[in-house]
């Protein structure tokens, strides 16, 4: 554990460093998203293929967070973030510029790899450097940075595509994204830490130690459900708002975003309640949430919709945020392999349930991506149920 202390100036520093790193990937990740009925239209392909741009991009990004926490050991944290943001900044620039669904494909795989040196690591980097009383704040924070910059990148994409064409949406984009990870390499302490020589055994050996601890396994299925409902339920929603009987513009549909800014408030607020609660229940209590939510968009009336959407999302980033502190907390060395297990699960999750629920789209429409929404919680609160159980100390 490290010494950064609450209400120190290095504590606020990074906590600003950490807001903004979240912004930027995750603007960079979701832009795409309120774009996907633009894609499956622009480019002729159904909307499970539609879908790609998104799952190639987290799929990737589920792949390479396996071996970039390591990576980060030898190389240094801040320089593989910052290295990370700059050129995955670079990238959003170039798509600005594709022109076929091919290349665009192209450039969201190697982005999505790029993007692995920023989620794992960051959060490696809190449970090393903050002081065990602000480790959760501190996490809760990041992934309040992180809501914001999904909101930002789906709104703003959306309201640029109509204004001009989405291509103008990307070039924008990466200007202000490769601003902002300019500042966020200058303005982040480097790591207390020694670099440490880089050893594939031991990249195998930590992951396979994490996997064998029952409670890290069941926090890192319960967020492969958790996401994978997640980006379902988003993913197909901007096709449901821009159809009959909404008919809404993309910048319309992109307004439902906004409840982002929910998300972002209760990843901080649940990061606080950690030790008044417990973790269990309120895992328990943000799937429970979701559910309601997510039974709530069934409702035809637009502000019911949006009602549901908000519970949905609050419910969410509750979940992410008390799971990934809990993580860090819970592997007591290799943190770097924990935290990137729980987002290889994450993506992962992301990933195939975002492209199959395309399939359930063309099946039923909302009420089928619902179905398939509201199975995957239930599967979590079902390997939810037992994290409250005496766990036994992790193995060193």
């Amino acid at each position: 554990m490290g010494g950064i202390q609450v209400g120190t100036p290095v504590y606020r520093r990074v906590n600003l460093a950490f807001f903004l790193a979240g912004f930027v990937t995750f603007v960079s990740l979701y832009a795409v998203q309120p774009l996907l009925p633009e894609f499956s239209k622009s480019f002729g392909v159904s909307p499970a293929l539609g879908s790609l741009p998104l799952s190639l991009a987290t799929g990737t990004l589920a792949v390479a967070m396996l071996f970039v926490g390591t990576l980060s050991e030898t190389w240094g944290r801040k320089r593989v973030m910052s290295g990370a943001l700059i050129l995955t900044s670079c990238l959003t620039l170039l798509i600005g510029l594709s022109e076929s669904f091919p290349g665009l494909l192209g450039l969201r795989f190697l982005q999505g790899l790029l993007l692995a040196g920023l989620p794992a690591v960051a959060m490696a980097y809190l449970s090393e450097e903050m002081s065990p009383s602000a480790i959760a704040s501190a996490m809760g924070l990041y992934i309040s940075g992180n809501a914001v910059g999904g909101m930002a990148g789906r709104l703003i994409t959306a309201i640029l595509a109509d204004l001009w064409n989405w291509q103008a949406a990307f070039f924008i984009l990466g200007g202000a994204c490769l601003l902002t990870s300019l500042f966020f390499a200058a303005s982040l302490p480097a790591s207390h830490l020694p670099p440490r020589p880089f050893a594939a055994a031991y990249l195998f050996t930590s992951l396979g130690r994490h996997l064998r601890d029952p409670l890290l396994r069941r926090l890192y299925l319960v967020t492969f459900l958790t996401m994978g409902a997640f980006v379902t339920l988003y993913n197909y929603l901007t096709f449901r708002l821009l159809a009959t009987p909404y008919l809404l513009s993309q910048s319309q549909a992109s307004l439902i975003f906004l409840v982002y800014l929910l998300g972002s408030l209760s990843a901080s607020i649940m990061g606080h309640f950690v030790n008044r609660f417990g973790r269990p229940p309120l895992i328990r209590f943000g799937l429970t949430t979701m559910v309601i939510g997510a039974l709530l968009t069934l409702a035809a009336p637009l502000p019911w919709i949006v009602l549901g959407v908000g519970i949905f999302t609050v419910g969410f980033f509750g979940v992410h945020s008390v799971a990934s502190s809990w993580v860090g907390r819970r592997a007591p060395v290799a943190k770097a392999q924990a935290s990137a297990l729980y987002l290889f699960f994450y993506y992962l999750g992301s990933s195939i349930s975002g492209t199959i629920g395309g399939f359930f789209w063309s099946w039923r429409e909302w009420p089928g991506v619902t179905v398939l929404v509201v199975t995957l919680l239930f599967a979590g609160l079902i390997f939810g149920a037992r994290l409250a159980r005496p766990w036994p100390p992790a193995q060193e």
